[in-house]
């Protein structure tokens, strides 16, 4: 029987990927396991890695890039593990991380999806291994500044949950896409990633349907991962700053809608497109600028 299935979702990634996938199977002894690779239209190198792993890994390749969400559901409908993990190629598993994980859920029923420590390259926590829904308020903290200000405060600082130890297991509202291992009965019971969702929000969205329907989400610290977060991806690029607030919008229009009046809904929607403009606005004037540097 398969224990876990990892699934990876490659987009011009470079040597991360290569350095993702050896150190799953360096560290990795004491569980099955299998290895899926989601290409989506890779123009790099990043591919060449994959012919060092011809008989461990299942290639998936799409002919354009699907975004996240429709490239992890691909493998996620063909993955034979009791427990399936959404790891990023930028991500580098320490230790006997995955093993100590998978030990942890089949000690504890209940927990639907669990999330390790995950660090950046430079040493602190990455936040968004651990973070509350981003309900209006706790977004309105997050937007004025109030949780940066007050880290500690429990009321200000539940957008990244700051206020708690980032060493004690703590049950959470949400975890990061870039690692997070989920049972399979779960997978069974909410279904897949929403695929509406580009490459932002839907780990979001997957933990919300996971915690309605009863499940435990859980953030658990006694191991960990490095993240070397923008190692895969352009942060400025228009399109990924375009799908960044698009996220924002389509979490709120299928989960809170309702909850709020018009008025509510059209202060949230007012503040994602406002900022999003803002965003593209200094992005393109600061290209524009280097541009005119370098060519002088």
């Amino acid at each position: 029987m398969i224990d876990l299935s990892i699934v990876i979702v490659n987009y011009n990634s470079g040597d991360w990927l290569k350095k993702s996938l050896d150190s799953i199977y360096t560290n990795t002894k004491q569980i099955c396991f299998e290895v899926f690779v989601v290409d989506n239209n890779s123009q790099d190198q990043s591919l060449e890695t994959l012919e060092l792993y011809q008989n461990d890994i299942q290639v998936l390749r799409n002919s354009k890039n699907e975004g996240f969400a429709k490239a992890n559901n691909r493998a996620l409908k063909e993955a034979k593990g009791r427990y399936c993990l959404l790891l990023n190629p930028d991500c580098i598993v320490v230790g006997d991380a995955l093993e100590k994980c998978l030990g942890y859920l089949d000690e504890n029923a209940k927990i639907g999806a669990l999330g390790c420590k995950v660090v950046l390259a430079e040493g602190g926590l990455d936040l968004a291994c651990r973070r509350s829904f981003p309900t209006p308020k706790v977004a309105l903290y997050k937007m004025i500044g109030l949780s940066r200000l007050f880290p500690h405060h429990q009321e200000f600082a539940q957008y990244n949950l700051t206020f708690l130890d980032e060493n004690e297991i703590s049950e959470v509202d949400v975890l990061v896409g870039a690692f997070m291992m989920v049972r399979r009965e779960v997978i069974e019971e909410v279904g897949f990633l929403d695929e509406e969702f580009f490459m932002y929000g839907e780990d979001i969205d997957w933990c919300y349907r996971i915690k309605k329907a009863g499940w435990k989400i859980v953030y658990y610290p006694k191991t960990l991962v490095v993240h070397n977060k923008g190692g895969c991806t352009d942060q400025m690029r228009p399109k990924i700053i375009y799908e960044f607030y698009r996220a924002m919008y389509l979490f709120y229009q299928k989960h809170y809608k309702s909850q709020y009046s018009f008025i509510i809904t059209g202060m949230v929607y007012s503040a994602i497109w406002g900022r999003f403009f803002v965003k593209i606005c200094l992005t393109l004037a600061k290209k524009y600028l280097l541009g005119k540097s370098v060519n002088k």
